[in-house]
């Protein structure tokens, strides 16, 4: 049932993996300054801002393309 997906760079990481990695490379500070949203500036978790990144499609975008951006 899944197939491959060659035009898409994130097919196969979680957004956890994503998030992780941003975290681990900017820093929460860092990460609120790129992208401004409250999850990442007022008592930053990763599963706090995981929820509010899956139900935010316009904020899950913008992680998505700091990563790709970052880590490409």
């Amino acid at each position: 049932m899944s197939q491959a997906q060659p035009n898409n760079p994130l097919h196969g990481i979680t957004l956890q993996t994503i998030l992780t990695q941003l975290v681990d490379h900017y820093g929460w500070g860092g990460l609120s300054e790129r992208i401004n949203v409250n999850c990442f500036k007022n008592d930053p978790s990763i599963k706090s801002s995981l929820k509010f990144l899956r139900k935010t499609p316009w904020a899950r975008e913008k992680v998505e393309q700091l990563y790709l951006s970052t880590f490409a």
